[in-house]
């Protein structure tokens, strides 16, 4: 006979045995009508983080992007005091039409990138030039921006001339009116001096770039030839003075295809624009050479770190020089570092002894458009064997 305890032992056992049973049963039953879980995905690559693009850079940013980005200084046999390119208004109508609008903009030579910004109004402007006198001149430039809260300010204190005192300029006052009036004017040594040490000062202090002896010495040999020339103030090969390239008064004169003037200082708006870049530090000047090592891969790191696209990369002629140096294919891999979209446009200045179609008569050089995609896929195919093939390849011309 069994013990009573030893019973009631067993009896619970076999009854928390059946709870089990039932319990193992309505479990199975939930999970049969559960959905199967999803397999876990497996881990995925970190992608590269992201910046918001800059509304505006400090002024210790701004010096840190010129000199971590230049390379050393190249030599290009001319002073590039002014362009030379009569036809550079000729595409701003297709630029518009193209979509050519914010994003990053990439230049090269002086003054000419103002108005494609002003026309293209990016977010953010990049100017590459193998010389390094041609950064310090665009800081130049920037200081006169920075002193010059009108077009009459700045062409003032850009040639070292007084405004009239009787009948003082509004800020709307037609460019060609300001032009002759600065063009008959007299430059002044003591304002040009005092014009001179506040520049310098604007460079060093408030834009937090240090200028070395050789820098300062650019910078007063710049200053002085557009005191001393004033307006007639020209592009110059090889140190002559001739005056077979036009002058300053020319090329701010210029009008696009349908008559218009279009020069950023010919408009309050294009030059508030252009001054507010600046006054952003959003206009950086960089050397570099268009087929070096460091200068553009940089650039494209940057835009690619802050989620801006290239609109435009004005290059003027140099890919001729490009060409005649054997470095094209090194320009055309930089190219391929850029963050490009399907709109990413070239503006390139056409010169060269075989005319080009799309020169007009009284110009010296043609202005023309190319996609950038389309050079990077005509580039992978071998199209161009030489300066002539790429710029009688696929390019877009200005119309009225």
């Amino acid at each position: 006979m069994m013990p009573l305890i030893w019973f009631s032992r067993l009896r619970l056992q076999r009854q928390l045995a059946t709870g089990f049973l039932l319990l193992a049963l309505l479990t199975s039953a939930v999970w049969a009508q559960a959905p199967t879980p999803a397999t876990p995905k497996a881990p995925q690559p970190a992608t590269k983080a992201t910046e918001k693009a800059p509304e505006s850079l400090s002024a210790a940013e701004f010096s840190r992007l010129i000199r971590e980005t230049s390379e050393d200084g190249g030599y290009f046999r001319s002073d590039n005091f002014t362009s030379n390119e009569t036809s550079y208004l000729h595409v701003v109508d297709k630029l518009r039409q193209l979509g050519a609008t914010g994003g990053a903009y990439i230049g090269v030579g002086p003054e000419q990138n103002f108005t494609y910004i002003a026309k293209i109004r990016p977010q953010i402007a990049f100017i590459i030039d193998i010389r390094r006198q041609a950064v310090i001149q665009h800081l130049m430039y920037k200081a006169v921006f920075h002193l010059s809260p009108t077009r009459p300010q700045f062409l003032a204190r850009l040639f070292s001339k007084p405004l009239p005192k009787e009948k003082p300029f509004s800020a709307d006052a037609p460019i060609n009116e300001l032009l002759t009036y600065f063009d008959k004017a007299e430059s002044d040594e003591k304002t040009y001096a005092a014009n001179l040490a506040e520049i310098r000062k604007t460079i060093q202090e408030d834009f937090q770039f240090p200028l070395n002896e050789r820098d300062q010495t650019s910078l007063e040999y710049v200053y002085k030839n557009f005191r001393q020339d004033g307006l007639t103030i020209a592009y110059r090969m090889d140190g002559s003075w001739g005056g077979y390239f036009p002058s300053l008064k020319e090329i701010i004169e210029c009008t696009d295809l349908n008559g218009k003037q279009g020069n950023f200082l010919a408009s309050v708006d294009d030059y508030d624009f252009v001054r507010g870049m600046h006054r952003k530090n959003l206009i950086i000047p960089v050397v570099g050479d268009f087929a070096g090592s460091k200068a553009l891969s940089a650039i494209g790191d940057y835009l690619r770190k802050h989620n801006l696209t290239v609109t435009a990369y004005y290059t003027s002629n140099v890919e001729q020089y490009l060409f005649s140096n054997d470095v094209f294919a090194d320009f055309a891999s930089n190219i391929k570092k850029l963050p490009l979209t399907e709109k990413s446009l070239f503006i390139r200045a056409v010169a060269g002894r075989m005319p080009h179609p799309a020169r007009l008569p009284g110009h010296r050089l043609a202005t023309l458009l190319q996609l950038m995609n389309v050079f990077v896929k005509d580039f992978d195919a071998g199209t161009y064997s030489g300066y002539n093939e790429l710029v009688f390849t696929h390019y877009i011309t200005g119309e009225k």
